[in-house]
């Protein structure tokens, strides 16, 4: 029976991806607490099925969609957002290599995938399951926020910072985009005298505790990163 195009980049990541990287010169891995482990454990829950049905399986074969999206996701969670510095992480760092299982995507591969095939609504929808599978584990919560070190517990780990400051810096764009998206949907109503009916009137839904705070300090530190620069 023929494997499908979805079987085929569940099993090349999920499974063979599984594989130890050889070197030839020395023998290298990463530490068993890095959080490329917990990304692509996570993952593994994930329904890829709207960005698989994106990618077409005509013409030239083009990397595997769940791969490029772990890429992607990964580097956020290290607040690497440059394109260029993605592809040149995937030549040199470890955690990239282990999850382009030593390919090396160019710019160009990048910029297609995130432009044609990672569409605001898929992307919306991966992001939406992913948050729900960290709170499910435990690796991030709504109730206290976590960013850049503001505020870490006393037996966190070295990672717990870096994990849920990148989820939180993630979370305060969500908030802010559903913001946006419940004030239009309001307006729309009301220019259409449907708000009596059908108006969404509790905005508190929307508000999570000490985001504020995570936004005072994603602040700060854009301005002191564009102070460097």
């Amino acid at each position: 029976m023929r494997e499908t195009t979805e079987v085929r980049y569940y099993n090349n990541f999920f499974e063979i991806g599984q594989q130890k990287i050889n070197f030839n010169f020395y023998e290298l891995r990463l530490p068993d607490d890095d959080p490329v482990y917990t990304l692509k454990k996570v993952m593994e829950d994930l329904n890829f099925s709207g960005l698989l049905a994106n990618c077409s399986d005509k013409g030239r074969t083009g990397y595997n969609p769940i791969m490029m999206y772990a890429v992607v996701t990964y580097a956020n969670m290290r607040g690497i957002r440059s394109v260029d510095r993605i592809v040149d992480l995937c030549k040199r760092d470890l955690a990239f290599i282990w999850l382009t299982q030593g390919q090396k995507p160019k710019r160009d591969a990048f910029y297609e995938f995130k432009g044609k095939k990672l569409t605001s609504d898929i992307l919306d929808d991966l992001n939406y399951q992913f948050m729900r599978r960290l709170q499910k584990e435990g690796l991030v919560t709504l109730k206290e926020l976590f960013i850049d070190g503001t505020k870490i517990e006393a037996n966190a780990n070295r990672y717990t910072f870096v994990w849920r400051g990148s989820i939180n810096y993630h979370l305060a764009g969500l908030l802010d985009t559903i913001d946006k998206l419940y004030t239009k949907y309001n307006t729309l109503l009301q220019d259409y005298r449907f708000g009596e009916k059908y108006e969404l009137s509790n905005a508190q839904m929307f508000v999570i505790e000490g985001m504020d705070k995570v936004r005072e300090v994603i602040e700060k530190k854009q301005k002191k990163t564009a102070y460097k620069t």
